[in-house]
């Protein structure tokens, strides 16, 4: 299976960029507002194995949706793939989409939950915000799929 992954074929390569729409265009430009639309999947070929894929944005940026002011955070996602696998320049552009939204910590945390859940239906996922301080108190937001309470 390795060597299937490591040397496909130059058939397989062209079929493999004609699925996405921003691996492989410099041009692609960031959304001004969040947008479910902008992910990508892939099928995962390793389906029948519960594996974990980890992401970290350590430039995630948004903003208060009363003063207007940056938030800065980390966002980490964990999830186990299902059928898809989440593309990952199609998630930078869709966390970069982020920069000009105004919206609470902890509603930017659940909807970033649900638009990838929604992208790829995995078998678990996890998001989890630590947001920088703004007078003395940072904020940490978690969520998961299926919702554990």
């Amino acid at each position: 299976m390795t060597g299937e992954i490591l040397h496909d074929p130059p058939m397989a390569r062209e079929k493999t960029k004609k699925m996405f729409r921003l691996l492989g265009s410099s041009e692609a430009r960031y959304p001004d507002q969040p947008t479910a639309a902008v992910l990508e999947t892939f099928p995962n070929k390793f389906r029948k194995r519960g594996y974990w894929i980890t992401f970290d944005c350590s430039e995630f940026t948004s903003m208060c949706p009363v003063t207007g002011q940056p938030d800065f955070a980390l966002i980490h996602i964990r999830y186990v793939p299902d059928a898809l696998c989440i593309e990952t320049k199609s998630l930078k552009f869709y966390l970069a989409s982020y920069r000009h939204a105004r919206s609470f910590n902890e509603e930017i945390v659940n909807r970033i939950l649900d638009d990838l859940v929604k992208a790829c239906g995995p078998r678990r996922m996890e998001v989890h915000g630590e947001f920088s301080a703004r007078g003395g108190i940072s904020v940490t937001v978690d969520a998961s799929y299926p919702d554990s309470e």
